[in-house]
This record gives structure tokens, C-alpha cells and sequence, in this order.
């Protein structure tokens, strides 16, 4: 017997089949493009998530050789805005997380309820990527799609939605929308009413082991799927990726080093940084919140650098260079706002800079001062999270394509003075959806127990003696963006 996890990410739907031991026996993808019709624009046809999602699926089930699956866990994107009629027609494409269209409908919304009152309420400040912004947008500029709204969904929960027939939302991902009550764990009365959104609108809310519905006969045709099959709410990319490598406990931190970095810590109860520099959201995990600091450009960063100065490099090549450069890359300092930044300065005008050059670097120092830049950049997300009282226990655990690097897990290890480790999960995202699905349907009594027994500590990386000149580095990299920020606003 197995259970299935299946995440509803930005460029792809990932199926993957778990069985009672945690390993991995199938797992499927299939890529699909999103559109930037405009600047600052990123939309997707929500059709192609479902579409996907059949395909991977029926791959993933091919695969393991019909072994039967008892559950289904849905994880993906967070933050996007899915619009529904009556019918559960779509009546737009979906406006993604990395939309930057609504900075009017942020002011909007602060002024409406009040900076320090959203805060408070939701856990954070009011940025374009959030959901509620993106609805006003909506109001604002396509009256027609406004007035036909009967549903609102976050993009995995329109797979749900086929997969189902429910209307339904983990309170992790609803966390994600502006539109939480984060104490109480569900949508904000407030909140709603101050932005005039008909609560209608809203679907139900679920822990992220509940289920949630079952799998219709006709989605079972189209999957493969039995039908009755239990669909559990599941959670945000961000939650779900954390069950997978154990960041389940109060203090435990998952570093997600991907396209963007992500620094996130479980908490046990709702911990808001006062100026909204960190995100406060709920876990997917019963009774859990978490902090989470995010930057724009980590492994980006990077892949950024090998395209631009070295594109027929391969990067491990390029890393194996940088590991002759001793720490500190002979002070030179990367400043990794690529695309703008949010942790710990929410500013989308903000850029990258490499500061310090002389005519001894090559390219070995310039790529260890990305990779160290970047460390730095996530610090500062850890630094905010140590500032609000919450403990961090150590190791960290280290995820994302970036962390299968030794020298940039050493770098973290030092530029942190915490051990960093990696973990015996390999599929993120949708591997944590599959075991909140196992806990759904009785395989553990909690997700923390199901973490317990499946998730293992793969190589620590203790931090060296180059932590001192680490120290030493990061107050200088700190120095960089107040410098450079008003240079940086008078650009195009």
C-alpha cells in the first residue's frame, strides 16, 4: 500500500508514491511555462495544472506497478489567485506568486486596516505576491471578472477541486493569502469586511492532514486514481516541504535553497515580527505556526552568474573553482537582489552588486562571493527569526538543488555558526504531502510521528574556523544595502 503526493508547482506537476516505509517508489513530472503578457505580469491557465496533474499521476501509478494508493496529498505554489463561477468555470488566468502588478493594492489594504493592525492580525505586511491584493487588482481593472466571482481557490486546490468536487483550503496556504486570522487559524472576519470580499467566496478551511473529500468516479477515470479514494487538505510548498525534512518541532529550521531561499522555523504558537520583515504563517501541521524569511535570487543567483559570465561551465565545475578561493573571497562581496528582494528588506527596486573588486579577482573569487553573498542574504532571515525568541535547534536541515553542494553547505555552516545537514527525504514538497496523506489516513498518530519515523539526517557539516572571518564579512555585506539603496531607487 502507498500514498500519493502531488505538488501544483510553478513550472511543473510532481506525482510522487510513498509506501509505509518512506521510500520513494514512483514519481512523475510534467513542465508547463507560465505567460508574462506584461512587465510585472505572471499568469498560468489553471487548465494546464489539471491536465498536468493526470499525466503525472498516471505516470507515477505506471511506475510503481499498480501498487494501490489509500490517500492523496496536494501541496504547490502559494499565494496565486484562482477566480471561479457558479459553474466553476475559470473566468481569468491565474495571477501567480511572483506577480508584482499590485503595489496600488497594497497601499489599498494598508490604509484600509492599518499597517500595524494587518500585521498584527495576519502575520504580515501587505506585498504584491499575496492573494488579497490581487483580488482588489481584480476589482480595480476587470469589473466584469469581479462581478462573476462565486469561488476563490489557491492553484493546488483547483486540482482538489477536479480531483473532489469540494471547495477546500489547507490553513497553511490560507495563512498565504492576507486574508488569515493567523491566532485563530482561519479566514479574518476583519480582514474580509475591510476589503469588501463576500465571504462566500472563501472556501472551507482544513488542518493538513484533514481529509477533505474523496475522488469522484469521473476523476478517478481520468487519473487512474480508485474512486473514494480520501484527499487530505495537504499544505503550502513551503509547510509541506518542511514536513519532508522534519521541520516539525518547535525550532526546528528548514533551509530552502532553490531558485529563491527560503529560511523557515516552526513555531508553536503565532510569533509576528513587528515591521512584517518576516512572514508568519500557519503549518500545515496541526497546532504549529512557523516564521519564514525569503529571498528572491539564492540558487538563481547562481545559475544567473554560470549563464551570464560562464555559460559552458558546468556548475559543479564552477563550484569545484571556488573552493580554491580561501573565505571571504579575498574581500570581495556579492549583494544577491537580483530581482529585488523581501527578507529583510521588502523592496522590488532593490539590485544586485558585486563590491570590492580588484584586479586579483578572477572568476573562482567572483562564484564564491555568490555563494557566500547568498549565505549572507539568508542570514539575515535567521538573525530576524533569533530576534523574536524563537530557538533554533541545530543542525539546520539544508534542501533545494543548491544544498547538494558540500562547499555551499560549509559556507552556510560557517556564515551561520550552526551545524547544517541534509536529509534522507528527496522530493520535497510533494514527499511531505504524501506523508501528511499517510497521517490522514492512520498510518501515524501525528505528522510529528510520521517525521519521527521516516525522516533521517543525512551529512552534518559542523561549522569551521573560517566562522570568524564569516563574522567579519556579514557586518560589511550588512553595510551594503543602506549604502547603495538610494543609488538603487534613482535607477529606471
Amino acid at each position: 500500500m502507498s500514498v500519493l503526493g502531488v505538488d501544483v508547482s510553478t513550472t511543473a506537476v510532481k506525482a510522487v508514491i510513498v509506501d509505509r516505509s518512506g521510500a520513494v517508489r514512483a514519481s512523475a513530472a510534467v513542465a508547463y511555462p507560465f505567460e508574462t503578457p506584461h512587465p510585472l505580469w505572471s499568469e498560468q491557465d489553471p487548465n494546464v495544472w489539471w491536465a498536468s496533474a493526470i499525466d503525472a499521476v498516471r505516470t507515477a501509478l505506471s511506475d510503481a506497478g499498480g501498487d494501490e494508493v489509500e490517500a492523496v496529498g496536494l501541496t504547490g505554489q502559494m499565494h496565486g489567485l484562482v477566480t471561479l463561477d457558479a459553474g466553476d468555470r475559470i473566468l481569468r488566468p491565474a495571477i501567480l506568486w511572483n506577480d508584482q502588478r499590485t503595489e496600488a493594492e497594497c497601499d489599498e489594504i494598508r490604509e484600509a486596516i492599518g499597517r500595524e493592525r494587518l500585521i498584527r492580525v495576519t502575520g504580515n505586511d501587505a506585498l504584491p505576491g499575496f492573494t488579497a491584493p490581487k483580488l482588489l487588482w481584480v476589482r480595480r481593472h476587470e469589473p466584469e471578472v469581479w462581478s462573476a466571482i462565486a469561488h476563490v481557490l489557491l492553484p493546488k486546490d483547483l486540482v482538489r477541486l477536479r480531483l473532489t468536487g469540494d471547495h477546500a483550503v489547507d490553513r497553511a496556504d490560507g495563512a498565504g493569502t492576507l486574508l488569515f486570522d493567523l491566532a485563530r487559524r482561519d479566514w479574518s472576519d476583519e480582514v474580509v469586511a475591510a476589503l469588501g470580499i463576500d465571504p462566500s467566496w472563501l472556501p472551507r478551511t482544513y488542518e493538513g492532514p484533514e481529509v477533505t473529500g474523496t475522488v469522484t468516479a469521473e476523476a478517478a477515470e481520468a487519473t487512474g486514481l480508485r474512486a473514494g479514494t480520501p484527499v487530505v487538505a495537504g499544505g503550502g510548498d513551503q509547510s509541506a516541504a518542511a514536513v519532508g525534512v522534519g521541520a516539525v518541532e518547535p525550532g526546528v529550521v528548514s533551509l530552502s535553497l532553490g531558485t529563491s531561499g527560503v529560511v523557515f522555523t516552526t513555531t508553536d504558537g503565532p510569533r509576528i515580527e513587528p515591521e512584517g520583515r518576516l512572514h508568519a504563517f500557519c503549518h500545515c501541521v496541526p497546532d504549529r505556526w512557523h516564521v519564514m524569511g525569503v529571498m528572491l535570487s539564492a540558487a538563481g543567483s547562481l545559475r544567473w552568474f554560470r549563464d551570464a559570465v560562464a555559460p559552458d561551465v558546468g556548475f559543479a565545475d564552477l563550484v569545484e573553482e571556488a573552493a580554491s578561493v580561501p573565505a571571504g573571497s579575498d574581500g570581495l562581496l556579492f549583494l544577491p537582489y537580483l530581482t529585488g528582494e523581501r527578507t529583510p528588506h521588502p523592496d522590488p527596486r532593490a539590485r544586485g552588486a558585486f563590491v570590492g573588486l580588484t584586479i586579483h579577482h578572477g572568476r573562482p573569487h567572483l562564484t564564491r562571493a555568490v555563494l557566500e553573498g547568498v549565505a549572507f542574504g539568508l542570514r539575515d532571515s535567521l538573525e530576524l527569526t533569533r530576534n523574536l525568541g524563537v530557538p533554533v535547534s541545530a543542525p539546520i536541515r539544508a534542501t533545494g538543488g543548491g544544498s547538494r553542494s558540500a562547499l555551499w553547505r560549509r559556507i552556510l555552516a560557517d556564515v551561520f555558526r550552526e551545524p547544517v545537514a541534509t536529509t534522507s527525504t528527496s522530493e520535497g514538497a510533494a514527499q511531505g504531502a504524501a506523508m501528511l496523506a499517510a497521517v490522514g489516513v492512520g498510518w501515524f498518530a501525528s505528522v510529528e510521528g510520521a517525521c519521527r519515523e521516516l525522516v533521517r539526517l543525512g551529512d552534518v557539516i559542523e561549522p569551521s574556523g573560517d566562522a570568524s572571518t564569516y563574522e567579519d564579512a556579514y557586518g560589511r555585506y550588512r553595510a551594503l544595502y543602506p549604502a547603495l539603496a538610494p543609488t538603487f531607487h534613482a535607477m529606471p
